[in-house]
C-alpha cells in the first residue's frame, strides 16, 4: 500500500495586540522553517513577533545601509562578517533577532562550529544597525537596541529617518567614535534621509 501525503492546509489568524503568542526556541525555529516568507522575532519570554514587509522607501534605506556595510566587509574581510536583515541571532538572554544590519568580530565568528554558523547565530552581533520605518515605534527600538547592548553588542545605531536622527549605542559611554568597532566604516546617510 502507497500513502500519499497531501499539503497542510493554510489558514489565516489575525492575532489582536493585546494577546501574545509565546514559543519555545524549537517551536519558533519550525515556524521560521515553515514560513520562510514571514520575518519573525522571538523575545527572551518567548512571546512571537510577526514583522510586516516594509513599504519601498524602508526597503531602498535598508538596501543603502546594508549595501554600505557590506562594501566595507568585503575590504576589511579579515576583521569579521556582515550580516543583512533575514539573518537571525540566538541572544544570550535567548530572544532570537534579526537586526536590520549586523557585523561580527572574525574570532567570535570562527569560534562557532559549522553547524552553529548554518542556523540562527547562537551570539549577540559586536554591531548592530536598526531602522525605523514608519510601522515602528520608537520606544519599542530603543528597547531593542538596550536589549542588544546589555546582550553583548559593542557598537549600535539606531536610525530614524522620520526625525533625520541617529541614536549611537556603545558599551562604554566615553568611546567617542565606532573606530576601534569598525575600522574607517562611514555610513553616508545622504539616500537614508531622502
Amino acid at each position: 500500500m502507497v500513502q500519499t501525503f497531501t499539503q497542510p492546509e493554510t489558514i489565516s489568524l489575525e492575532v489582536p495586540n493585546s494577546i501574545a503568542l509565546t514559543v519555545t526556541g524549537e517551536q519558533f525555529e519550525a515556524l521560521v522553517f515553515a514560513n520562510p516568507d514571514l520575518r519573525l522575532e522571538r523575545t527572551s519570554q518567548g512571546e512571537l513577533i510577526m514583522n510586516p514587509p516594509t513599504g519601498g522607501e524602508s526597503s531602498s534605506r535598508n538596501l543603502s545601509i546594508s549595501g554600505q556595510l557590506g562594501n566595507w566587509c568585503e575590504t576589511h574581510e579579515d576583521l569579521g562578517e556582515g550580516f543583512d536583515s533575514s539573518g537571525g541571532f540566538i541572544l544570550p538572554n535567548g530572544a532570537t533577532r534579526s537586526p536590520d544590519a549586523s557585523w561580527v568580530s572574525r574570532a567570535r565568528w570562527e569560534a562557532l562550529t559549522p553547524k552553529e554558523r548554518k542556523g540562527f547565530v547562537p551570539l549577540c552581533p559586536d554591531f548592530v544597525v536598526e531602522l525605523r520605518s514608519a510601522s515602528d515605534s520608537l520606544s519599542t527600538l530603543q528597547a531593542k537596541m538596550r536589549e542588544y547592548m546589555d546582550n553583548g553588542a559593542r557598537l549600535g545605531w539606531l536610525i530614524d529617518p522620520q526625525n533625520q536622527r541617529v541614536e549611537i549605542y556603545r558599551q562604554q559611554a566615553e568611546v567617542e567614535s565606532g573606530e576601534d568597532v569598525l575600522p574607517g566604516f562611514v555610513l553616508n546617510l545622504r539616500r537614508v534621509w531622502r
